[in-house]
């Protein structure tokens, strides 16, 4: 290369060389003024001559076409603080030095045109020779019973539920106990006066929501409306005696009522054989409080985990459509309506009886208070402080409906009425679950879904509102107490209830404060099965499909499903084939695609785990992903990947492939830049929280895969059951210990130096 004129030689054969002829040391101090970013080299040297950094940074600019190969063939150094200073270039490839102030050359220093060494620059960071590598640290060696105990209390007692009980004496082992069963003898000792004052309104005011609501789900559960009544009477007592959370509101809800109904139709017939549609009822209620009651008292309140928010949105919106679309037949005042709940079927259902099945009285009472249902609900969302004008709305307009009904005996002219609601409290039915027989078996599959689906319901309201007021609730025992409130309610003419979304937001904007909201309300209850069933005969029922219409369009929630939309596809797919599956189908087949779906993802994700590419964060010894840090820069001659997931038998072999896949992609890339192959396989461990036989068996391929090509295996950051397992399988041994780090840094740092010169 010609001589730039007026320019001397100068020579360093060395970033040594040159520190040294600065008059600097070799230490950190030193060496944390320059910073190497990249480099490449032509058979291990160039040539070298004077450029100012301006002339370069104008060269880039304008050569636009060899911008990218200038970036990919060059070493950079930049400083820690100071203005650049000196930049070296030779035969198309670009040597920039940096300098901070301290060490700038005075601007009429000549230099020797000389050759530059630059085998020994060994990474995209000029690292210290005595900064320490710290070895990788095994944590001591538990015995195999210890190990297991704390897997199973980490599994299974994770939030320690004992601890309470520790260092107490027996009597207050005692309290404790009874306190942990039934949280009110906590804190109904710290209850007063103003806290039932706050409870009295919520009571009242969940009150005049759920009895309306009720008469409504018991029909969509194809029973009489007055086990709906029964179902809120008997089961907030219970919950308001054990349950934690101090804001949901207990009774019957829109999904499992049309859940229950569904499957229990598919078995018996509600119209032909009520007696026995009603046992198999309170059996699949029984059999539904063992689920819950079972799981909390088992721990096993992860299971519910399984079925994703993505398929519950979906699964609640799709019931909601269902659940609207059946209540056409009150609404509509048809007589002959198909038994089945897709959307096809109940179209077909409604214009087929256009002619002659539509009732214009009923149609113009259900659609006038809808329009009153929805503005209220209107009201409520617009001003906080009117949230009891939506929740008294349907108690008006029943009885506004009732007494329109009765003065004008629209009952004569085709409107359909409720009728008889029979007076009382809830009768024993302990003698109608089925325990033996043929429905028993039916039962128990019937009451697992529901009791499944109705605990998802009450975990996430129960959440949601602890979240809201700042207090943990136990989801356990939560789970004990949905399951046990059940168990009675079978006994007592009830069917599955939970938390009602609906009702639990009336209750919390009312102001209650704590689970006595849910005894006033169930007292409510008591004084109408005692004194005013009687004067529901007249209701009519199109303002009852009104009623449940109205409650359930929050139940679609549009705005969640564009959220899961834009953060995750496959959740979205898992959203939307939960949806159509109960719209299309049946409840049944969503909340079954719900599930398969839900477990697909997890298998995917589990057998086929996100791989990366790192590369050095620019004046760091941080490594990152290429991808989302497009100025970190890959280290020349190692390759860096990450594996973000454990490594098991279900995906050991995918990952060995992969690896491999990248290493080969890489190398092509390498091959067509004329840069140096890779000679070093850093594998980053820290995602990795696990690995069995399978996946040490993987690494033991694909070390050997890796020696054919030349290319040394290195292990960086693994945890300590990780490393434990790799020492008990030989694996370090095989790969040897010195090839295993602490960081990516220090592996880079180590294995930077002893690269053979291509």
């Amino acid at each position: 290369m010609a001589k730039n004129n007026g320019d001397a030689s100068w020579r360093t054969l060395s970033l040594k060389g040159f520190l040294k002829s600065k008059g600097l040391k070799i230490n950190l101090e030193s060496l944390e003024k320059l910073k190497l970013v990249r480099f490449s080299a032509n058979h291990g040297k160039i040539t070298a001559s004077h450029l100012c950094i301006n002339n370069l940074l104008s060269k880039i600019k304008t050569e636009t076409r060899k911008t990218q190969e200038i970036v990919n063939q060059s070493v950079v150094i930049i400083p820690g603080r100071g203005e650049p200073s000196r930049v070296v270039s030779g035969k198309g490839e670009y040597f920039c030095v940096c300098l901070s102030s301290s060490m700038a050359y005075p601007p009429g220093e000549q230099f020797e045109h000389k050759e530059i060494d630059i085998a020994s620059l060994p990474s995209t960071r000029i690292y210290p020779e005595n900064l320490p590598v710290h070895k990788v640290g095994r944590p001591p060696k538990q015995k195999l019973m210890d190990e297991f105990t704390g897997m199973m209390k980490e599994t299974f007692f994770s939030d320690d539920p004992l601890r309470d009980f520790k260092d107490q004496t027996g009597s207050r082992k005692i309290i404790l106990g009874l306190q942990s069963i039934f949280p009110i003898l906590q804190w109904g000792r710290e209850y007063n006066l103003t806290k039932f004052r706050g409870d009295l309104i919520a009571g009242l005011t969940i009150a005049s929501l759920c009895i309306p609501q009720d008469i409504g789900y018991a029909k969509l559960a194809n029973l009489s409306p007055q086990y709906g009544l029964y179902s809120s009477f008997v089961p907030p007592l219970i919950y308001a005696f054990m349950g934690s959370s101090r804001d949901i509101a207990i009774g019957p809800v829109a999904v499992v009522s049309l859940l229950l109904g569904t499957l229990l139709q598919n078995e018996i017939d509600p119209v032909k054989n009520v007696a026995e549609y009603q046992r198999l009822a309170f059996t699949a209620t029984f059999f539904a409080g063992i689920t819950q009651a079972a799981l909390g008292f088992l721990r096993l309140g992860f299971l519910i985990d399984f079925l994703s928010h993505a398929a519950i949105v979906g699964f609640m919106g799709g019931a909601a459509i269902t659940i609207a679309l059946q209540q056409l037949k009150g609404f509509l005042g048809i007589i002959k309506f198909t038994k089945n709940s897709d959307i096809v079927s109940v179209m077909h259902s409604v214009w087929g009886s256009v002619h002659h099945g539509w009732n214009w009285q009923t149609i113009l009472i259900g659609a006038s208070f809808l329009a009153f249902l929805l503005f209220a609900k209107y009201i409520g969302k617009k001003n906080k402080k009117l949230f009891w004008v939506p929740a008294i709305a349907p108690m008006i307009s029943v009885i506004l409906s009732t007494f329109i009904v009765y003065i004008t005996r629209a009952d004569k002219h085709g409107v359909q009425i409720v009728k008889h609601i029979k007076k009382g409290i809830n009768p024993s039915s302990m003698n109608e679950i089925y325990f033996t027989g043929k429905y028993l078996g039916k039962g128990i599959k019937i009451g697992v879904v529901s009791g499944m689906i109705a605990l998802t319901e009450a975990s996430a309201i129960g959440r949601t509102f602890a979240s809201m007021k700042d207090y943990q609730i136990d989801g356990n025992k939560e789970m004990v107490a949905l399951g046990l409130m059940n168990v009675v309610g079978s006994m007592t003419s009830c069917y599955v209830t939970t938390g009602s979304f609906s009702r639990s937001a009336v209750n919390y904007m009312a102001g209650c404060q704590t689970a006595v909201s849910n005894i006033v309300m169930s007292l409510v209850v008591l004084l109408t099965l005692e004194l005013i069933t009687p004067l529901f005969k007249y209701t009519p029922n199109a303002i009852l499909a009104s009623i449940i219409i109205n409650a359930v369009i929050s139940l679609i929630d549009i705005e969640a499903a564009l959220l899961i939309w834009k953060i995750d596809k496959f959740d979205f797919i898992a959203c939307m084939g939960a949806f159509f599956g109960v719209v299309f189908a049946s409840v049944e087949i969503g909340l079954l695609i719900a599930v398969c779906i839900s477990f697909a993802k997890i298998l995917l994700q589990v057998t086929r785990p996100r791989t990366a590419i790192l590369g050095n964060i620019p004046r760091t010894t941080v490594y990152r992903n290429v991808q989302q840090y497009p100025e970190a820069s890959k280290v020349p001659g190692i390759l860096i990947l990450r594996v973000d997931s454990a490594i098991y038998f279900s995906n050991s072999n995918y990952i060995r492939e992969r690896c491999l896949r990248w290493l080969t992609d890489e190398e092509k890339q390498l091959k067509a830049k004329d840069q140096p192959r890779i000679q070093f396989f850093i594998m980053e461990m820290s995602p990795v929280t696990d690995i069995d036989t399978s996946g040490i068996n993987a690494l033991e391929d694909l070390y050997k895969s890796l020696q054919k090509r030349g290319v040394q295996l290195v292990i960086a950051n693994p945890g300590p059951v990780v490393i434990n397992k790799l020492h008990a399988s030989k694996f370090t041994e095989l790969i040897g210990d010195d090839h295993i780090f602490l960081t990516v840094a220090d592996a880079v740092m180590t294995c930077a130096p002893k690269m053979e010169v291509a």
